[in-house]
């Protein structure tokens, strides 16, 4: 048997659906304007919104220097004390807006005071143990309410009104055995 010659490889010739016609240079005209990137969007400045004026905080009995409140959710235990101030929220020795990221934490623990309308008439100083951060805030605000209905007792209806001095019973419910969880099975083959 002869070996075959081999044929010089030829490319193959460009198909014209392949082939493109060159760009054109189009250069915008003064009067187009390009459309602004998003970068340089910039929402309009805000104007700040005036603070709501605060009613001032009832004094303290005689000796009593605190007033205290504990809150429980889920694994969280707060224990919130109150004293007449400025509005300082201390949690764990930490400023509230430090120690919780979220903001619907931050709004959930500020929420009693923001109901009796004295969110800046109280100095709060809470140690807080336990759980996540949801329950922790969620502990924070119990306490608070507590002590405030300690503190201002014509609040409480309000406070009471809002399911702020009720405490949440929600757990997590526990696993069994011959389940993957709570209440899941664990996957079932027929075959």
């Amino acid at each position: 048997m002869k070996p075959r010659a081999e044929k010089p490889h030829k490319p193959a010739a460009a198909k014209k659906r392949d082939q493109k016609p060159p760009a054109e240079k189009v250069e915008p005209k003064a009067e187009e304007k390009a459309p602004p990137d998003k970068a340089d969007l910039k929402p309009p400045p805000q104007k700040p919104e005036p603070a709501k004026k605060s009613i001032p905080a009832p004094p303290l009995p005689e000796g009593v220097h605190y007033i205290w409140g504990t809150g429980r959710r889920k694994k969280a235990v707060a224990r919130v004390r109150i004293r007449p101030g400025s509005g300082r929220i201390l949690i764990n020795k930490r400023e509230m807006d430090t120690y919780f990221c979220q903001d619907k934490d931050r709004r959930s623990v500020t929420s009693p005071l923001e109901m009796v309308e004295m969110r800046t008439s109280w100095d709060v100083w809470v140690n807080v143990g336990g759980g996540g951060f949801s329950g922790q805030a969620g502990a924070v605000m119990l306490g608070l309410a507590r002590a405030l209905c300690k503190a201002v007792p014509r609040a409480e209806p309000a406070l009471r009104d809002s399911g702020l001095m009720t405490r949440d019973a929600r757990k997590v419910e526990r696993k069994k055995y011959g389940r993957k969880g709570a209440r899941k099975r664990f996957q079932f083959s027929k075959r």
